[in-house]
């Protein structure tokens, strides 16, 4: 059996006049795109307004930042670092401020963006576990089939080469990057992956004792990933430009080499135990980057300078997408999500605190506090989502799927968790409801949940469950769950219920 086969009844059939519209789509875009358009722009669907397809489906582009804080870019408060692509896509388009990312750390979150479910039912609920299976659906083989030419360039973690998880057996038509979260650690590898292939790098790597080898600190460093990645990104964008395409960028910056920064033993070299000579790299220790450019001669740490050289370089990237979509004609039929997968890290040499990388809020990467999971989010589309606007709804990764859904005319699966967003990106709709938002998944561990001003985190199970009101205190400072007995009574029972038990994995 195909190890999709048995899959086939959870994925709904479009409906009737979306599938007909994509079919048209798929099969005159090579021959014949301005017919398609105008035979697409003709069609008489029968849907509600809220859920019928738009004319012809846009272009989807979600980047994702990794270990991005809340408060890194110019439009969300950063003062010291240099943002000006990203801020002039918040210009351009929405800005949220209560989005929220999948989970605390990387694989988990990337499986809630994927599946559209939270981590009480994802296949992914921590750092270090198989990956997906053949019965996980993803937004990638949904998209793949309603006609879209489908590619992840970057950072995956839910799947190695011989697991049912790789993405080129979760949808993804094209793959260059990283399989193991581990091997992304470094900026310098020896190897990428195109597809299920290795392509050999001019780097030469000190390897670490940590996932099997594949990370470490390189001594010869020529090939910087980062730059591969947006490169890619930018080819495949033109040789699919007549769409539909959906680009997953999971860049890697502003992620730290961890092992570059472990100097006592366990397995790893640490930057201390690199014989070549790396000049100012030394000084940046895990926040691996070319040069520090304008922060080069700045009296901050050197880690500091890479930190934020690395986001910079990253905004840049950002620009030259919008570059390539406005060169070829296709800027005002393309959607583009930024976001990262979770709060800043404190890694790699990095502080969170000196450059205000949480903003207001409390904690980072790995905590439940918003400062760990609250992330920066923008979307921008030309014509269709107002420009300048800010929107303060409650939502997080679990939506991603559920939007595309609704914007491409298909049923999403049932059992996800999320639920489009769409109306308040074309209408700016109310900004609060009262659903629950969930992060945990693992049984014994902690676990938070929002309930629109509400917020509760338990931070083991012996822990009390704790209760903020956002509205009135964004840093999570004052728990209040003793003045309002039945609110918290109330998330605790929804945070009872939360987690499915997945067979064959904890």
């Amino acid at each position: 059996m195909h190890p999709k086969e048995h899959r086939v009844a959870r994925v709904p059939a479009l409906r009737l006049e979306s599938r007909l519209r994509l079919t048209l789509m798929s099969t005159l875009r090579i021959a014949s795109p301005a017919l398609a358009l105008l035979l697409l722009a003709g069609g008489c669907g029968t849907g509600t307004e809220s859920s019928r397809p738009l004319e012809m489906p846009p272009n989807i582009v979600w980047v994702l930042a990794d270990d991005l804080g809340y408060g890194d870019l110019g439009s969300y408060g950063q003062k010291r670092i240099q943002t000006p692509h990203l801020d002039r896509m918040a210009a351009e388009g929405m800005r949220f401020t209560q989005a929220y990312a999948g989970f605390t750390v990387c694989a988990p979150s990337r499986s809630v963006l994927m599946t559209g479910q939270h981590t009480g039912h994802t296949r992914v609920r921590r750092n270090g576990t198989p990956g997906l299976l053949g019965e996980d659906v993803t937004v990638a083989e949904l998209l793949k089939e309603a006609g879209y030419a489908t590619a992840l360039v970057g950072k995956w973690g839910l799947g190695m080469e011989e697991s049912p998880g790789a993405p080129w057996r979760q949808g993804f038509d094209h793959f260059f990057g990283y399989l193991s979260q581990g091997h992304a650690h470094n900026f310098y590898p020896e190897f990428l992956m195109r597809n299920a292939e290795r392509v050999p790098l001019r780097n030469v790597v000190q390897r670490s004792g940590r996932y099997d080898g594949m990370s470490g600190v390189a001594t010869k460093r020529l090939d910087y990933s980062h730059d591969l990645l947006a490169d890619e990104a930018l080819e495949w964008i033109e040789m699919n430009a007549e769409g539909p395409f959906f680009l997953y960028l999971a860049l890697t910056i502003p992620h730290a080499n961890n092992e570059a920064g472990n100097r006592d033993g366990g397995g790893d070299p640490g930057i201390a135990a690199v014989t070549e000579n790396l000049g100012a790299h030394r000084e940046r220790i895990g926040m691996e980057v070319p040069d520090a450019g304008a922060y080069q001669d700045r009296d901050w740490p050197g880690p500091q300078k890479g930190t934020a050289a690395m986001i910079t370089r990253m905004d840049e990237s950002v620009g030259e997408l919008f570059a390539k979509l406005a060169a070829l004609g296709i800027d005002e039929r393309t959607l583009v999500f930024f976001s990262s997968d979770n709060g800043p890290h404190a890694e790699g040499g990095n502080d969170p605190f000196f450059f205000d990388s949480n903003g207001p809020l409390q904690g980072y990467k790995r905590s439940l506090h918003d400062g760990g999971i609250r992330v920066p989010a923008i979307a921008r589309w030309p014509g269709r989502i107002p420009a300048g606007t800010v929107s303060d709804l409650v939502w997080y990764f679990a939506d991603f799927l559920p939007t595309v859904a609704e914007i491409v005319g298909f049923e999403a699966p049932g059992g996800i968790d999320g639920a489009s967003i769409l109306p308040v990106l074309l209408d700016d709709a109310p900004a609060l409801d009262q659903r629950f938002l969930y992060w945990g998944g693992t049984r014994g561990r902690a676990e938070a949940a929002r309930w629109g001003r509400w917020k509760a985190v338990r931070e083991g199970p012996e822990q009390p469950l704790e209760l903020f009101d956002l509205m009135e205190d964004i840093g999570e400072e004052t728990d209040v769950a003793a003045e309002f007995p039945e609110i918290a009574a109330t998330i605790e029972k929804y945070i009872e219920t939360a987690v499915t038990d997945l067979p064959g994995r904890e």
